[in-house]
Formats: C-alpha cells, structure tokens, sequence
C-alpha cells in the first residue's frame, strides 16, 4: 500500500502545486495564550478597566499573529503525520475508485487528461485541509 500511498501524496502535490493552492493551518492557541496573557496582565495593572483593555489588545494583537501565515499545500502534505495522510489517501481513493496505474506519472497523466476526475480529486484534497487540518484555503499568489 506504501507505493500507492506515495503516488496518491505525490498527486496531490502536483494538483495543488498547478492550482498554486495554499493553507493557512489556524493555530488558535497561541491567539488565545497571547489575548488571555494580556487581559490577566491589563487586570493585574489596571484592575477591572485593565482587563477589559487588556483582552481588547490582546485579542487583536492574537488575531495579528495567527493570520496570514500562509504556505503551499504541497508542503504541508509533506509534513503530514502517517495518520492524516492515511486518511487524505482514503478520501483520494473513494474518488479514484477502480482506477488503475502502474506510477506516479500514469497517475498524474489520467488524472490531468480527465477535467471531471481532476476537479473531484482537488475537491476531495480541499475537504481534507479545510475539515481535517482546519485550515484557510487561498488560491494564487
């Protein structure tokens, strides 16, 4: 299954790479960390008026930091961890269904070559980084 697995992340590399797809995974624990340090912060400074200012800041200041922070998908699928991949495989192969190849690049050619199964493994791979990954999806540069 591993030579299978490879070809199905080396797909979806190509696909994403071409549609120049990027992600931005939401990391809202450091904006939650950075908003809640600094309303204890404001407390311990101004009191009750300091927490409220401190919040106001620090939820801004949260929201600067975690946004933005795009990257290629192809990168992220490389970081993926066996688990996630596993499943992004799963989701390609429910959409592939019988098709057969012998590698990477007969993959890639039938795929390419066919407009509806291209646009189905693409939506596929879209789920996938915006429901598992939780991630921002941004198309160009």
């Amino acid at each position: 299954m591993a030579p299978r697995m490879d070809d199905i992340m080396g797909l979806c590399c190509k696909l994403s790479a071409d549609k120049q797809i990027k992600a931005a995974v939401k990391n809202s624990t450091k904006g939650a960390a950075v908003a809640g340090g600094t309303a204890f912060l404001g407390g311990l400074l101004g009191g009750p008026p300091g927490i409220a200012l401190g919040g106001a800041v620090g939820g801004l200041l949260g929201c600067w930091m975690t946004s933005g922070q795009f990257k290629p998908v192809p990168q992220i699928l490389m970081e993926l961890p066996p688990t996630h991949r596993q499943k992004l495989c799963t989701d390609v192969m429910a959409v592939l269904g019988t098709l057969d190849w012998t590698d990477l690049a007969q993959l890639i050619a039938l795929v390419m070559g066919n407009p509806t199964l291209q646009q189905q493994v693409t939506a596929a791979l879209i789920s996938f980084v915006t429901k598992e990954l939780r991630a921002e999806i941004q198309y160009g540069d």
